[in-house]
C-alpha cells in the first residue's frame, strides 16, 4: 500500500493518510477485507508519530472505511452499504434538526447546500 505525505501540504498528515485510504478504499483498490498495516508499521513507513495514524485509522473506522478486529487487526470494510447508511442516518438527524430550529425546506435546503459545498471543495 503505497500512501504518501506532504509535510509541506497545509492538510494535516492524519488526513492526508485518511483520504488516501477511503478514497483507493471506495475505487476499490483496496478490496474488502485487505489487513492494512499495523498502525507502528505504517507510521514507521511514512515517517509519522504512531499517533497520527492511529487518528487516521480511528476516523476510517467512524466513517465505517475500516473495521478494527483486536488480534486480526484492521481491515477494509464493506464501505458502500455503510456509507450510504452514515449518510442518510445524518441527512435524516439534519433534517429533524432542521425542523425543530423553525428553518423553512427552502433555507434548510440552502444550508446544507453551503456545507457540501465546502466540505468537497478541493484542498
Amino acid at each position: 500500500m503505497q500512501l504518501t505525505v506532504d509535510h509541506d501540504s497545509p492538510t494535516p498528515p492524519y488526513e492526508q493518510v485518511r483520504a488516501q485510504i477511503a478514497e483507493r478504499a471506495r475505487s476499490g483498490e483496496l478490496p474488502v477485507g485487505l489487513k492494512l498495516p499495523t498502525v507502528r508499521a505504517l507510521a514507521e513507513e511514512l515517517g509519522l508519530a504512531a499517533n497520527t495514524v492511529a487518528r487516521a485509522y480511528r476516523e476510517l473506522e467512524a466513517d465505517g472505511v475500516v473495521e478494527t478486529h483486536g488480534r486480526r487487526g484492521t481491515l477494509i470494510a464493506a464501505t458502500g452499504d455503510t456509507a450510504h447508511r452514515l449518510a442518510a442516518a445524518a441527512a435524516a438527524e439534519y433534517a429533524e434538526r432542521a425542523a425543530r430550529l423553525g428553518l423553512t425546506l427552502e433555507e434548510a435546503q440552502a444550508a446544507a447546500l453551503t456545507a457540501l459545498a465546502a466540505a468537497y471543495r478541493p484542498r
